[in-house]
């Protein structure tokens, strides 16, 4: 076999076997995060939660990952990706099994803080994992797909959420219970199957042939030398250098809106509908800005990696998010604000699908473990920051707030350069 064709046949295989799979568990992972946005329609009078109640809850989650993503991402480095992630898939599916059984306000704040105890550490571990297996030159693709699972988390959890809530009350539980319940048991059958299908590294990899190995096995190598030269060696040397705070506080500034969004969508569409207005109804316009997000994505990965200018299309799509989020501000119908809604959608999936490729060529093989949950975790704070912003201000004043926060980010991106040739 050439070398070219070894180079096809590894890349093809590899490709299959992961990407698929890792959109797959987070999907799953996005749908048990953000259902709480639904089954706010029903929940919230049922326990008599108040907005800024609500706000709490959605953003509570992101207290929890926050202590434990660096401690999580290290023990997965050390004992290998498929026993860590399906640990995580286990824990956080019963937990939000449990959370159908809730009776009170205390009970919800204890599981979304378990919730995000539970989780911390898989969206960073995948984007670890995605280091092990993926080139610089590939990873904004391969990340812009993991990526599509926010958008596609979107789409399915917006009908089938609304539908179970409005459709089943079995055993008389209202359908919000059955909502989480039903939702968290795919949690737990792919934490199975997880032990079984993920491959730690590419010389674990069976499916592969020994040629095919030690081809991925020696570029990855490669860059992981050249990345030793012009990146902080050490952990300490890392975090004493200013670029890995850049990094977190320009990632909070996106994570704040996509995230402040994705919690309150159904309920600003319930908000500006008209009185009869479905459940289902809702959850059907709330798929509109998903949909916008999909191509978003996948086609800002494909072309920065396409071009190597991923700087440029991160400042690119805040500036669309941001103009997107002060057209929220300036709304005050549904189908207006469905646009606009659409127009943020666009810019902060674009973002995310380029960012999680430029934020792996700051570290080395050894820092990236706690480089990356590190930006991640202090990030995950504008995962409590969003929700709460729009529980605690008027819809009007919110959407500004959250503007201005993605215009802090835009200016720090500005300051930001890579210590490479290849400069982005």
């Amino acid at each position: 076999m050439t070398n070219e064709a070894i180079i096809k046949s590894a890349t093809r295989k590899r490709n299959i076997r992961i990407l698929p799979f890792i959109l797959i568990l987070y999907i799953v992972a996005y749908l048990d995060r953000v259902n709480m946005g639904y089954a706010a329609l029903e929940m919230n009078a049922e326990l008599a939660l108040t907005a800024e109640v609500f706000g709490l809850l959605s953003g509570i989650f992101f207290i929890g990952y926050f202590f434990f993503e660096v401690p999580s991402n290290m023990i997965m480095h050390k004992v290998g990706a498929r026993i860590w992630i399906a640990r995580i898939m286990l824990t956080w599916g019963i937990v939000v099994v449990l959370t159908g059984f809730v009776e009170n306000a205390t009970h919800l704040y204890i599981l979304r803080f378990l919730l995000g105890v539970a989780e911390a550490g898989f969206f960073p571990g995948i984007i670890l994992y995605l280091t092990y297996w993926f080139l610089e030159r590939e990873r904004s693709k391969a990340t812009a797909i993991l990526i599509l699972a926010l958008p596609i988390g979107g789409l399915i959890g917006a009908p089938l959420s609304t539908w179970i809530i409005d459709t089943i009350s079995w055993g008389n539980m209202a359908g919000w219970r059955w909502m989480f319940i039903l939702e968290g048991i795919p949690a737990l059958i792919l934490g199975i199957i997880v032990l079984f299908y993920l491959t730690n590294r590419p010389k674990d990899a069976k499916w592969l042939t020994q040629d095919e190995k030690e081809w991925l096995e020696k570029e990855l190598e490669t860059e992981r030398t050249a990345s030793s030269k012009i990146n902080k060696p050490t952990k300490l040397a890392m975090l004493k250098d200013l670029t890995v705070w850049k990094l977190s506080a320009f990632y909070f500034a996106g994570y704040t809106g996509i995230y402040g969004l994705s919690f309150w969508v159904p309920t600003i569409i319930k908000s500006l509908s008209e009185a009869n207005t479905t459940n289902l109804e809702i959850g059907w316009l709330a798929m509109i800005p998903n949909i916008i997000a999909i191509p978003a994505a996948l086609f800002v990965g494909w072309n920065a990696d396409r071009t190597g200018s991923h700087k440029k299309h991160l400042l690119i799509c805040l500036v669309i998010a941001l103009i997107g989020f002060i057209g929220c501000a300036s709304v005050s119908s549904v189908a207006p604000m469905v646009i606009v809604l659409s127009i943020a959608s666009f810019g902060l999936y674009g973002f995310a699908g380029c960012f999680f490729a430029y934020l792996t060529f700051f570290f080395t093989e050894s820092t990236a473990p706690v480089g990356i949950a590190l930006v991640n975790s202090f990030a995950a704070l504008g995962g409590f920051v969003g929700p709460t912003i729009l529980g605690m201000f008027t819809l009007t004043s919110g959407m500004f707030l959250l503007a201005a926060i993605i215009g802090v980010g835009l200016l720090i991106l500005l300051t930001m350069k890579r210590k490479s040739a290849l400069s982005t």
